[in-house]
C-alpha cells in the first residue's frame, strides 16, 4: 500500500493573515512539501497540471525533474497530467526524461481536466474531449512500447517511422494511473491497457464514485488481468490534522469558510458527509479505513494537505503528522485486513522484474533511418567520408 501527498499548486489568500504567497514563494513551498514527504517516509508526492490562475504548476515535468534531484526514495506522479490538450508525443519525451533523471522513481496520472478554457487555449475542443483522451493515449501507450512507431489518427499529424526519445528507463515505461471521476470510457480504457485506476475522492459525498471504481474492477478482470480484487486502484482524499481534535477543527475552519468551494458550507457537516477529516490522527485512521471497507483492497492513497491557503509552516506539519502518526498504523491495520492475492501498487522494480526476471533489460533500437538533424545520417550506420568531408571534426 502506498500512502502519499498530491498538491494542486493553487495560490489562496490565508484568511488568518490576509498574505498571499507569490508564485515564487508557492512553487519553492511545494519543493518544501514535497521533500519533507520525502524525509518522513511517504511514498508519493504528486503534481497537478493547470495553465490558469491561481494555480502555478503548469509545467509539472520542469518541477518533478528538480524535485527528484533533491529527495531519495519518493516516488513522483502527477495528478493529473492532462491527456487531452498535451500532445502524447511530448507527454512521451518528458516523462520519459524525468523517469530517467529520478532513476525509475516516476508514474503517471492521466486525466481529462476540470477546466474548460484550458482546451482552446492549446487548440482544441472540449466537445472531442473523451475521444481526445482516448487516441491520445493509444498513441502514447505505443510510444513507449514501440521503437519505431508509425500512426494515424483524428487529432494529430501522422508519424512515420517515430521514435520518441529517450526511450523508458530499462524499456519499461512508467506505470500509469487514469484518473476520472466521471467518465466509463476512462475506467474502461484503464482496464482494457491493465493500467491503475485512480478517484480523486474529494468534492463529493462518501463512496460517490464507488460505481465507477467498481466498473473498472470488472472491467480489469474481464480483460484478462487478474480478478476484481487485484485491479490496482488508487485514492484522493482530504486531511487536517492535530493533536488533539478540537485544535484542529479551530485551525482550518477559517481556511474551510474562506475557500470558495466551500463557503457557506458547515465544517462539521462536511466533514460527515464527505471524505474530508479535520481531526485527530486517531480520527484521520478511522476514517481512512472506511475508505478499505467502502472499495475494497486498494494500492495507493493520496491526501491533499497544501491547499487554501495554508502557509507552508503548517503544510509541512500536515507532512509530518501523515508520515509519522498516521501512516504507521495504516500500513498496519490495512495489511491486516487486506485480502491474500491483493498485489501492491507497480513500482518500476517490479515491473523491471516481471518482464526480464534475472535478466539483463533490453536495449532499444530506434529506426536506423531516421537520421539526426544536421546530417541525415544515423549513428547505427557507419559513417559516410562524403559527409564528414563537409563538417570540421570539431562540429
Amino acid at each position: 500500500m502506498q500512502f502519499g501527498i498530491f498538491s494542486i499548486g493553487d495560490i489562496s489568500p490565508d484568511p488568518t493573515t490576509g498574505h498571499t504567497q507569490s508564485e515564487a514563494e508557492r512553487i519553492s513551498n511545494i519543493i518544501k512539501v514535497a521533500r519533507r514527504a520525502d524525509e518522513v517516509g511517504l511514498d508519493v508526492f504528486a503534481l497537478g497540471e493547470h495553465h490558469n490562475p491561481p494555480f502555478v504548476p503548469s509545467s509539472p515535468p520542469a518541477l518533478l525533474a528538480h524535485i527528484a534531484a533533491l529527495t531519495e526514495r519518493i516516488i513522483l506522479s502527477t495528478a493529473v497530467t492532462l491527456i487531452t490538450t498535451n500532445d502524447p508525443v511530448k507527454i512521451a519525451e518528458d516523462y520519459a526524461m524525468v523517469q530517467h533523471v529520478s532513476k525509475g522513481r516516476l508514474d503517471l496520472m492521466l486525466g481529462r481536466g476540470n477546466t474548460v478554457p484550458v482546451y482552446p487555449w492549446f487548440g482544441k475542443d472540449i466537445r472531442k474531449g473523451v475521444p481526445l483522451a482516448l487516441e491520445n493515449y493509444n498513441l502514447l501507450h505505443r510510444l513507449w512500447r514501440e521503437d519505431v512507431v508509425d500512426w494515424e489518427g483524428q487529432f494529430r499529424t501522422p508519424l512515420q517511422g517515430f521514435t520518441s526519445t529517450p526511450r523508458p528507463l530499462d524499456d519499461v515505461p512508467p506505470f500509469v494511473w487514469h484518473g476520472s471521476i466521471r467518465s466509463p470510457e476512462t475506467a474502461e480504457q484503464a482496464a482494457y491497457y491493465g493500467n491503475g485506476f485512480f478517484a480523486n475522492h474529494i468534492l463529493a459525498p462518501n463512496f460517490h464514485f464507488k460505481p465507477i471504481v467498481e466498473l473498472y474492477r470488472r472491467r480489469y478482470e474481464h480483460y484478462g488481468h487478474g480478478t476484481a480484487e487485484q485491479a490496482i486502484v488508487g485514492l484522493g482524499g482530504m486531511a487536517f490534522i492535530a493533536k488533539r481534535s478540537q485544535d484542529a477543527v479551530n485551525t482550518y475552519r477559517p481556511y474551510f469558510e474562506h475557500h470558495p468551494v466551500f463557503r457557506g458550507m458547515k465544517l462539521e457537516d462536511y466533514m460527515a458527509a464527505t471524505p474530508l477529516t479535520v481531526g485527530s490522527p486517531q480520527e484521520v485512521i478511522d476514517k481512512v479505513l472506511t475508505f478499505q471497507e467502502g472499495f475494497g483492497d486498494y494500492q495507493r492513497q493520496l491526501f491533499a494537505v497544501d491547499a487554501g491557503g495554508l502557509p507552508v509552516e503548517m503544510a509541512l506539519e500536515q507532512v509530518e503528522l501523515l508520515g509519522t502518526e498516521v501512516v504507521p498504523v495504516l500500513r498496519e491495520e490495512m495489511a491486516a485486513r487486506r485480502k491474500p492475492g491483493v498485489p501492491d501498487a507497480p513500482t518500476h522494480s517490479s515491473l523491471v522484474k516481471a518482464k526480464y526476471g534475472d535478466a539483463e533489460p533490453r536495449r532499444p533500437r530506434p529506426n536506423p533511418n531516421r537520421g539526426d538533424n544536421l546530417s541525415g545520417t544515423s549513428p547505427y550506420q557507419d559513417s559516410d567520408p562524403a559527409v564528414e568531408a563537409d563538417f570540421p571534426a570539431a562540429f
